[in-house]
């Protein structure tokens, strides 16, 4: 799972001297999860026919990498499109939204993507505080899921 999500960190590496970045992301790999047989590992997909239960504790310790909680972690239903959504608040798991790109300069929001052999993609405008996270399949790639996401960012601001 790919995550990008707003939120203040404090930062002592050399490339951050003089200033505190706003972003904190990562990308998790299969370790530490608590799904078992073949999805033995951390696996985050909610359209996944392993056990809900396994899945909702794996989100939760995604989030809680991050310093935030479960209802935090936003990843939409992917359908390889050029759809990018501008998220202002956690959305019900159970009702994804059909899109490939999610967009926030909401606090506390961490959007995700799943992806296999398609490409995830982050984005940030630091000055702006708006962070993306876009699931670039070769579909949505060709359709244009990047020049969605940045559209969307600019919506909220960003100048690219």
């Amino acid at each position: 799972m790919k995550i990008l999500t707003h939120a203040s960190l404090a930062g002592t590496g050399r490339a951050n001297a003089g200033r505190e970045p706003r972003v904190r992301h990562g990308f998790f790999t299969r370790h530490d999860g608590v799904s078992e047989g073949r999805y033995a590992s951390l696996n985050c997909g909610l359209g996944s026919d392993d056990d809900a239960g396994a899945v909702q504790e794996n989100r939760l310790r995604a989030a809680a990498q991050l310093g935030l909680g479960g209802s935090a972690l936003c990843t939409g239903w992917q359908v390889h499109s050029a759809t990018a959504l501008i998220v202002d608040a956690p959305f019900d798991t159970n009702d994804r939204p059909r899109v490939d790109a999610l967009v926030t300069k909401t606090p506390g929001i961490a959007l995700g993507v799943l992806t296999a052999d398609c490409a995830p993609v982050l984005m940030a405008d630091h000055e702006a505080g708006i962070v993306a996270a876009a699931h670039a399949g070769w579909r949505g790639a060709l359709d244009g899921v990047l020049d969605a996401t940045a559209g969307a960012m600019e919506q909220l601001g960003s100048n690219p």
